[in-house]
């Protein structure tokens, strides 16, 4: 089993009120990290907030819509404030709740989707790189979604957004890569997509290893589902070209393929 130590380290993660977003921020909080959540949740994120803090650990609760330029602004400033610096953000922040055609789709839901999924990991990313930019390091991944590798019938718009974000993570990490930056995207495999959802638990290990566990990793948009997530754990150091592109995202990318098509009818 692969430990990690992050005492000292601060991991900022938006999303926190379920899923993953925690299961990945309980993960940091267990290691030793001081953990900044942000959610547009109140109640649920400052309950995750205390629970990490009456366990030992140290949490800030900051409630954040990602969409909104000044919470967004004022949540990257709490973290440097009361931690001093941000080795690790985890835009996480999204949404899904699309499940039509796209000539039926609703321009309001477009909008939304856009705002909270794109315009969120933007604005989460633009202060998160002045931060590390000045220090000189950081780790920031994206969550993004086999959708945003592939088509998704029924998820148009959620597949835009989502290749959105994985074009945003290719051009921050050819930006800021030589400033000791690294930027990665995760695309795990939607719910509405078969029977291949993985535990929340598990993706949260693989943030560890895209976080720290990998020092040779950036830019690249890490197709994961169950048996890839196994792969990932299991490699100690691998780089973007040799594991990511040839085996794991285009593997992940022919299965995907293959439940979306099953789900279009």
């Amino acid at each position: 089993m692969l430990t990690y130590d992050f005492t000292g380290k601060t991991a900022l993660i938006t999303g926190t009120a379920s899923g993953i977003g925690k299961a990945t921020a309980l993960a940091f909080a267990k290691a030793g990290a001081n953990v900044v959540l942000a959610d547009i949740a109140q109640a649920p994120g400052q309950m995750l907030a205390e629970e990490i803090m009456q366990t030992g650990g140290s949490a800030l609760f900051v409630q954040t819509d990602v969409a909104n330029s000044e919470h967004v602004a004022h949540l990257t400033s709490a973290a440097v404030a009361s931690f001093g610096r941000i080795d690790c953000a985890f835009n996480n922040a999204g949404i899904e709740e699309e499940h039509g055609r796209l000539a039926q789709s609703d321009e309001q839901l477009f909008d939304r989707m856009m705002a909270i999924n794109v315009k969120g990991v933007w604005l989460c990313m633009k202060h998160q790189l002045s931060v590390m930019h000045a220090q000189r390091s950081g780790v920031i991944i994206n969550t993004a979604s086999v959708a945003g590798l592939v088509g998704a019938p029924k998820h148009a718009i959620y597949a835009a957004t989502k290749h959105a974000v994985v074009g945003l993570t290719k051009s921050a990490a050819a930006e800021y890569g030589h400033y000791g930056i690294r930027v990665n995207s995760m695309c795990p495999a939607v719910k509405s997509m078969g029977n291949i959802e993985m535990p929340a638990d598990l993706k949260a290990a693989g943030i560890f290893r895209l976080s720290f566990g990998c020092p040779a990793f950036s830019g690249g948009a890490l197709g994961v589902l169950r048996f890839f997530w196994c792969r990932l754990l299991a490699c100690r150091r691998f780089s973007y070209r040799s594991l990511a592109l040839r085996n794991t995202s285009n593997l992940s990318i022919k299965l995907a393929e293959s439940c979306i098509r099953a789900n279009a009818a």
